[in-house]
């Protein structure tokens, strides 16, 4: 359907992006209806059919309704304006509100529509650049800079079309509603002010003359506008009535004058043909054209005579001309000229080519100074035709006009009717040309770009990912980034998905059972408090790495948040406690006042020590309150959510002599994330929960996790009148996604190579925008079903949303959790509690991410996840993937008893762990027979002892540094005279560097891994009883045992082992980690020196590494990449690492001189003791000693040897 106003120009009926086809009816008398998107405004319609029944003849009977319609028209020309002015009395106008409205159509590209401004700087500008429409708002600035008042806003397209095109303009105070044909876009006015001051007047279709110099360069608008309405005031009728006075440098005029363009359409298929005249020895043509293809054919000639031919094409966005003239029947000239870029941006250019004798000229835009000149030697004689627009190779897709062809205008009505030259596919007097970047489709700042039937979105740099920059490549959390395996650090985040809010790079601490997320701001420690007002109070301002609406998306699903505030202080009070009025405050989150402290609660005017009763001086509730001269603080955590962060301190009592105060706020951190473990459980296939209508048009997405042991079931559903959108488990292996837009139901199906079905977590992502549709499930390969070129594109719905059960359908069995839609978590959890056949929450997360728990950590379940349980591990941290080790000096030693210390009574708790996981394993009496032993050391000095395990009988083993610094194992089980002994010759153990060992007993066979060489498999000797028996205890780094040791092991004794050592673990018990960590073990442990912790035993280097040339996992930390990769480590400085080594040496011997002199200056003062243990001198060793003369000594030592200088 085509309309227009004056029957001529025509302009296709769009909607949807599209130039819209009609579908009639499918007999002979049945009627079909169509109600248009939006109104149209003509007094002439054509209808062109597309396509009818092959049957018979073609036929058409149609209907228009619509209503009458009259407006006041006035015609400007370029020249004059038309100014309203305020009145004698009144020569300012200040308003808080406006109402602007009008409508206009031109030809132009620029021009002004109105302007207003004021002697303080206030304006108001709305004009067209580049047929696009612009409206310029400055409510007031200041000459400082503080405040920047403009404000600029675009929308619209291809307004230069000449049609008609509306404008509403409504503003209160610094909210703005703009509307141009129906698109409303609301913005905000930058600055601080309200009101908008004009002088004198507003001018209508250009600047005044009294304008500033600055805005002599714009262009009067030219053409037509109608209603035109100021604040209530009709503009247009007031002129007819002369009540306005048109300014004398232009004409005015009540009637719209028409252009005498006539612009011609081409498609794919088109062509134009025009007569030239012949022979002539000048070729001259010029017109112009717009498209957005970067190529196409726009003009082919034939040369009289067939001697050559001359094309014009456009090629990547610039015209080219090439020229081919036949000398000869050997020889032929060619040339090939070539100007202007981005010349498929939409707007009309103007291409003028000339070429005569040994002469040939290009220009674009009539631009003189950029004209492309050939001299080459060139003889042609023109021919008889042009033919624009196509038939031969890629033909043209868009609209010329102004044709001339040998200095002649070429009347293309004269073409439609006939009379000159032919045409096919083209359509004459309308220009069907379509932005399809406006509106923008790409989002999230995605850059669109357009072809004549397509456009694409390029989302580099933007953070989001997709057809139209619609999915985030981030995270919703840190609690996500935990399940996927993640460790601690720095993550950028992306709290509401596909919403608004952008990503944010926020540092993730991954505990055992907690994952927070800290927002930092720019207020460092300790910042020291100083007014520079004059009300003698201070405003400290935070400036947070997040806006407010990206950290209230974070607070706002915490499940608890902190802040850490403090402020310390000399003369000068805090909140003026205990009645007075507060001298410091903070402004939290939507600009709320607070006047309680840290470590204290909303509407308590107190501090923490105020709370708990313990302030230095009792009389007031904070220690600042005492206004003392010496230093106090007042400190603590501020935990109420809904207040925080805080944006804003505000210190009062700063002013007097003496008064200091300094302030220190901690970073935002919060843990928990409700919305990832949002979820319900659907125990019948009738329930369901309902929610709002789902607002989807034109970009939708879906996303969720599902288990369930049921073979199929509806997961969500949502109906319009004849739309909808669909979810579901189509078999036990088959997701579907199916949707209808009004082009007929269209359904995505992914299918799993393994049950879906199987109670384990599986995620479903699905989306729908007006490019393509998308469905993927897990991992599995993403199936895309692409959109139609044309059609409907608005998926309009409007019953309640469903999950579960819908219309009569089976619905879903199992748990569905974190549900999102377009980056909004429905709220399961709660619509499950008032809602029967559902319940809150899911249970069984173990089953899907119990994979993450290393090291034998065990999987626990909680009601909003999991937690790893490393108890019974020799690791430590969330994942149990963190080694626990110590740095052992000379001397020191770790003891584990298997039994209670200080009685024979055998320990229950020891049985258990000693079991390992082998329900074979015999623990009668502490006896084994199976031992699971492993772990990490290193070390420079040989010979030593690394693990020793002794027992009431006979039965040791040993782990040992051979003075050949290789390893060795000595096992003597079931009374053998020689114990079996087992040592590695083909590697050095004692280089520093960290290994590991892992060996395993069962029964005569012994088995030995160290580091990553395969293992090796051994048989204890036949004498070798199978059971290890009476376990007494196990040491490390050094033997002190009370019984019979072997001789070869006490050699190895002394002076004992130095290095580190870490994840000792023997069957379930770890006696390194149970000395560090608090456990239930940990009464068994007695160690001589402290334990200093240390990660010595990390993955043992016994492969080089790769270098960072080679490896591709490498990253150069020097690199800026603000959104790509997940994990932001922190780089390590070489120079500052250079020069603390060079001070460490520095200290390191200062300090020995010192302790060399202060010997050498009392080495005769005093006489030296010791409380060496009688008969040490028949004693094997003093620590025998020591175990022969104590009485209380049973089987701990427990003191060390102590020694005094008098």
């Amino acid at each position: 359907m085509l309309y227009s106003d004056t029957g001529r120009n025509w302009k296709p009926y769009h909607q949807d992006g599209n130039v819209w086809a009609f579908p009639g009816n499918i007999n002979s008398d049945s009627v079909v209806r169509h109600d248009l998107q939006h109104p149209v405004i003509a007094r002439y319609v054509r209808v062109l059919p597309l396509d009818w029944s092959e049957e018979g003849q073609i036929g058409l009977r149609i209907e228009v309704y619509g209503c009458p319609y009259w407006a006041d028209v006035i015609n400007f020309d370029g020249q004059g304006v038309l100014p309203y002015r305020f009145g004698h009395k009144k020569k300012t106008l200040k308003t808080l509100k406006d109402v602007i409205a009008l409508k206009f159509k031109t030809s132009e590209s620029e021009g002004v529509i109105f302007h207003g401004e004021g002697q303080q700087g206030d304006y108001i500008t709305l004009e067209l650049k580049r047929a696009k429409l612009v409206l310029n708002l400055n409510l007031g600035s200041n000459q400082y800079g503080s405040i920047y008042g403009h404000t600029s806003v675009t929308t619209g397209s291809l307004l230069d079309d000449h049609h008609w095109h509306s404008v509403v303009i409504e503003r209160h105070g610094r909210n703005i509603n703009l509307t141009l044909d129906r698109h409303l876009q609301h913005f905000r006015i930058n600055g601080e002010f309200d009101y908008l001051d004009l002088d004198y007047e507003i001018t209508f279709g250009g600047m005044p003359s009294s304008g500033k110099p600055s805005s002599n360069s714009r262009k009067n608008f030219k053409g037509c506008m109608e209603s035109i309405i100021y604040n209530t005031n009709n503009i247009t009728d007031m002129a007819r009535r002369k009540k306005l006075e048109f300014s004398s440098a232009g004409n005015l005029s009540f009637s719209c004058v028409e252009p005498h363009t006539v612009p011609v359409f081409f498609n794919a298929t088109s062509f134009l043909e025009l007569p030239g005249r012949p022979n002539q020895d000048v070729f001259s043509v010029n017109f112009q054209f717009r498209t957005w293809n970067p190529d196409g054919l726009l003009l082919f000639s034939n040369i009289a005579e067939g001697r050559g031919a001359v094309q014009i094409d456009l090629i990547e966005g610039k015209v080219s001309v090439h020229i081919n003239v036949n000398v000869t029947v050997d020889k032929r000239n060619q040339i090939d000229i070539s100007s202007g870029a981005g010349l498929n941006d939409g707007q009309w250019h103007e291409v003028r080519f000339l070429a005569k004798e040994n002469f040939a000229v290009l220009t674009i835009d009539g631009d003189e100074a950029s004209s492309v000149r050939s001299i080459s030697p060139l003889k042609l004689l023109t021919g008889e035709k042009y033919v624009f627009g196509g038939f031969v190779q890629q033909s043209f897709q868009g609209c010329m006009q102004l044709i001339h062809v040998d200095d002649q205008l070429m009347d293309l009505h004269a073409v439609e009717q006939g009379k000159l030259g032919s045409f096919a596919n083209a359509s004459i007097d309308m220009c069907a040309i379509i932005d399809r970047c406006i509106p923008n489709h790409c989002e999230h700042g995605g850059k669109c770009t357009q072809t004549w039937d397509n456009f694409s979105c390029n989302c580099d740099g933007t953070g989001y990912t997709g057809a139209t920059c619609h999915n985030s490549i981030y995270e919703l959390s840190c609690e996500a980034y935990k399940h996927l395996g993640k460790a601690t650090g720095s993550y950028w985040i992306d709290p509401d998905g596909s919403g608004a809010l952008g990503p944010l790079k926020v540092y993730c601490e991954m505990t055992e059972d907690k994952v927070w997320t800290t927002v930092h701001h720019d207020l460092q420690e300790r910042f020291s408090v100083v007014s520079n007002r004059p009300e003698k109070h201070a405003l400290i301002q935070l400036n947070y790495s997040a806006t407010a609406d990206q950290i209230s998306a974070i607070t706002g699903s915490a499940e608890y948040c902190e802040q850490f505030i403090s402020y310390s202080c000399k003369l000068s009070r805090l909140l003026n406690t205990p009645e007075g009025n507060p001298y410091t405050w903070w402004i939290g989150r939507a600009n709320e006042k607070h006047y309680y402290w840290g470590g204290s609660g909303p509407g308590i005017q107190k501090c923490a020590c105020g709370i708990e009763r313990n302030c230095t001086d009792s009389r007031y509730y904070c220690n600042c309150d005492a206004d003392s001269k010496q230093e106090r603080k007042d400190s603590g955590l501020l935990s109420y959510k809904e207040h925080l962060p805080v944006i804003q301190v505000t210190v009062g009592d700063i002013g007097r002599p003496g008064s200091d105060a300094k302030l220190t706020v901690g970073p935002l951190r919060c843990h928990g994330d409700q919305n990832y473990w949002n979820a319900a459980s659907f125990i019948t296939p009738s329930s369901y929960l309902h929610f709002s209508t789902f607002q989807g048009e034109t970009s939708a997405d879906i996303s969720f996790y599902f288990k369930t042991s049921a073979s199929d079931g509806v997961f969500l559903e949502n109906l319009g009148n004849t739309d909808f959108i669909k979810l579901e488990l189509k078999s036990a292996t088959d997701v579907s996604f199916s949707f209808d837009v009004g082009n007929g139901p269209v359904e995505i199906v992914v299918r799993s190579f393994s049950p879906l079905n199987d109670d384990q977590w599986h995620r479903v992502t699905a989306e729908r925008n007006v490019k393509e549709a998308s469905l993927q499930v897990d991992q599995l390969p993403k199936e895309i079903r692409k959109a139609p070129s044309e059609g409907h594109t608005r998926l309009e719905l409007y019953s309640q949303l469903y999950v579960g059960a819908a219309g009569g359908q089976k619905g879903f069995l199992g748990c569905i959790r974190s549900l999102r839609m377009n980056g909004l978590t429905l709220d399961l959890e709660e619509r499950a509690k008032v809602t029967p056949g559902v319940k809150s929450g899911c249970s069984g997360h173990c089953t899907s991410f119990g994979m993450y728990c290393k090291n034998g950590g065990k999987c626990v379940e909680k009601y909003n996840g999991y937690s790893c349980d490393c108890s019974n591990t020799a690791y430590d941290g969330p994942y149990c993937k963190k080694d626990v080790g110590a740095f052992f000096e000379e001397g020191m030693w770790l003891r584990y008893n298997f039994t209670n210390a200080g009685n024979n009574v055998k320990d229950s708790g020891s049985r258990t762990l000693l079991s390992s996981k082998d329900p074979e394993n015999t623990i009668s009496d502490l006896s084994l027979k199976k031992e699971e032993l492993s772990f990490s050391f290193s070390t420079n000095k040989a010979p030593c002892i690394l693990l020793y395990i002794s027992s009431f009988s006979q039965d040791y083993m040993a782990v040992l540094v051979n003075p050949s610094e290789n390893l060795q194992i000595r096992y003597n089980i079931g009374g053998t005279k020689e114990p079996y002994n087992i040592i590695v010759d083909h590697r050095n153990v004692s280089n520093g560097q960290p290994h590991n060992v892992n060996i395993t007993r069962i029964g005569k066979e012994l088995t030995l891994q160290l580091d990553h060489y395969p293992p090796v498999v051994y048989t204890l000797p036949g004498p070798s009883s199978l059971q290890f028996s009476s376990l007494k205890s196990l040491f490390l780094g050094k033997v002190i045992e009370l019984g019979k040791v072997d001789q070869e092991i006490r050699k190895y004794n002394t002076p004992g082992f130095s290095g580190c050592l870490s994840r000792v673990q023997f069957n379930q018990i770890a006696p390194l980690k149970s000395a560090l960590r608090k456990t239930n073990i940990s009464s068994h442990i007695h160690t001589e020196g402290e334990l200093v912790e240390s990660n010595c035993g990390a993955n043992p280097q016994t492969i080089q590494p790769m270098s960072s040339a080679t490896d591709p996992w490498h990253s150069n930390s020097g690199s800026d990449l603000p959104y790509n990769g997940q994990v932001i480590g922190g780089g390590v400085n070489r120079n500052s690492a250079i020069i603390g080594g060079v001070i460490a040496v520095v200290i390191f011997t200062i300090l020995c001189t010192l302790v060399f002199l202060i010997r050498y200056m009392f080495r005769h003062k005093g006489t030296y003791h010791t409380n060496e243990a009688k008969g040490a001198d028949s004693a094997e060793s003093a620590d025998a000693a020591i175990m022969n003369n104590d009485p209380n000594f049973t089987e701990t030592i427990d003191e060390s040897k102590k020694e005094w200088l008098i």
